[in-house]
């Protein structure tokens, strides 16, 4: 069918505002992504890609793992300190044996992933004791996981003062756990620096597979978005609702643990102020990134282009030298804007 001119003038007249509310939140980072491009053209190269996708490979994990959160209506305030967790816990058992202030200093060489499974089990531990909490005694995700995070501080200090290194940050890595952030798998030379594919990269992509199979292509993945979607309507088609958030909320500890794991790694050190307000950026790209506090809405594609868009942002503003007090100023204001179009497209499905 072929449309007339006047046909496709009165569909642009209808769709007009819909499409600028649907898509304000993207034009808007576009703009300020084209903005810094303009202002320094020497920020299209490999080396910034290379540096943006390192950057965004464990806030990618854990945005995962909180967006199963979000999509049961919920939230997680204590990802962050979960973070310092398995930070703290992994670095103190990867340290290099001729390292002076080690944490274990009679504690042999290990298998760099035996800590990783160790960081899982902590934050398994914690996450599925949030999940418990909100699921058995109706507790807002908010307040639950608000107490949770102050337990876990406390947790990590206790920990902390055990090491025989005093009080400093857990360093001296391991050169096969460094290697996990600082390692390519491919490595060429590009205008006289070396750029390729980090193994981190490629671990934050396995993870999306994962998850993205799990949430698409398993009965627990339709199981979360009935319940995300509608708790009660959930229940009575038989969903076992208590187990399936609790099982959300543990998903949401492995991924917390791998994501803690890298990022001590990929930092070099840990310290009880690890992965401090780390929940705030997570949370805020999963929200930018189309994931609804509504519930039952939200796609592994979506948070991998929110924890992009607000990587490039936040690289790309301190790349032009924009002062770190505007930055937060900004970004605050794009969570605030993807939230209240969020709620209005929600209000409008209702």
């Amino acid at each position: 069918m072929k449309l007339s001119p006047k046909s496709i003038a009165s569909i642009t007249k209808r769709d007009w505002i819909d499409f600028l509310v649907q898509n304000a939140i993207y034009l808007v980072i576009l703009g300020l992504i084209a903005a810094i491009i303009i202002a320094d053209p020497r920020f299209l190269s490999l080396r910034v890609l290379e540096n943006v996708l390192t950057q965004s490979s464990v806030r990618l994990i854990l945005a995962l793992g909180v967006a199963g959160i979000i999509i049961l209506q919920g939230t997680d305030l204590s990802l962050g300190r979960m973070v310092g967790l398995a930070a703290v816990v992994s670095a103190s058992m990867l340290q290099r044996a001729d390292y002076a202030g080690r944490f274990y200093p009679n504690m042999g060489n290990m298998p760099i992933l035996v800590p990783m499974l160790f960081a899982i089990l902590a934050c398994v531990i914690f996450s599925g004791i949030n999940g418990w909490v909100v699921a058995q005694f109706k507790i807002h995700p908010f307040l639950a996981t608000m107490g949770m995070m102050t337990i876990l501080y406390g947790v990590i200090q206790i920990y902390f003062d055990l090491g025989e290194g005093g009080a400093q940050p857990i360093g001296g890595h391991d050169r096969a756990y460094t290697s996990l952030s600082t390692g390519r798998l491919v490595e060429f030379s590009v205008g006289g620096s070396n750029v390729g594919v980090p193994y981190i990269v490629l671990i934050a992509a396995a993870v999306s597979l994962v998850i993205w199979v799990i949430w698409n292509k398993t009965t627990f993945g339709k199981n979360m978005f009935a319940v995300g979607g509608n708790p009660e309507a959930a229940k009575v088609s038989g969903v076992n609702v208590m187990g399936t958030t609790i099982m959300v909320y543990v998903m949401a500890g492995v991924l917390y643990g791998i994501g803690g794991y890298l990022e001590a790694a990929r930092i070099g050190s840990a310290n009880p102020s690890t992965g401090f307000g780390y929940e705030l950026d997570a949370i805020a790209a999963c929200v930018v990134g189309g994931i609804s506090f509504s519930g039952g809405i939200g796609k592994v594609s979506g948070a991998i282009a929110g924890v992009l868009m607000f990587t490039i942002i936040s690289y790309g503003m301190t790349f032009v030298g924009l002062d770190q007090y505007y930055q937060y100023i900004i970004k605050g204001v794009i969570i605030i804007a993807a939230v209240a179009l969020d709620t209005r497209k929600y209000l409008k499905k209702v």
